[in-house]
């Protein structure tokens, strides 16, 4: 499936349940393999939601936010590239990964989903366990310097 008739089935199916107020979420679990970290809290995947059918989507993992790497203080962009380099690391052997609870993320072309190895460790808890991410809730992320 292309990523256009992908874009216009979202679509589709966002209107319908923006008319229902229902919130779209696909419970999985969907087999993915890692292309690569993006940022602490992001990755990239080839994921295989059907048989025969793989599709390359970005992946915020649910309940972390990380440092941002783009940002002006120093000391959080040295922070995110920890975090990107700590989940990295983490990712780095796994063949295969689960995505479960997949839902919308408010960037179009993202969603956010609760990831597991094949051997049942959650990255975002280890994440959040070792220091490097904080927990997130979807709300406003502080900008202050001192935060990381």
């Amino acid at each position: 499936m292309s990523i256009a008739a992908l874009t216009a089935l979202s679509l589709t199916a966002f209107s319908h349940a923006a008319e229902s107020g229902k919130r779209i979420e696909i419970t999985g679990p969907v087999t993915a393999n890692v292309i690569r970290v993006i940022d602490g809290d992001t990755i990239l995947v080839a994921a295989k939601p059907w048989p025969q059918q793989t599709m390359e989507v970005y992946v915020r993992l649910r309940g972390i936010d990380a440092p941002e790497l783009k940002s002006a203080c120093a000391s959080t962009r040295d922070a995110g590239q920890q975090a990107r380099e700590a989940l990295a690391n983490l990712t780095n052997d796994q063949d295969e990964i689960q995505l479960t609870h997949i839902s919308g993320d408010k960037y179009f072309g993202r969603v956010v989903a609760d990831i597991s190895f094949s051997d049942g460790r959650n990255p975002a808890q280890e994440m959040l366990s070792a220091g490097y991410v904080s927990p997130y809730d979807g709300g406003r992320k502080s900008k202050d310097c001192s935060s990381w």
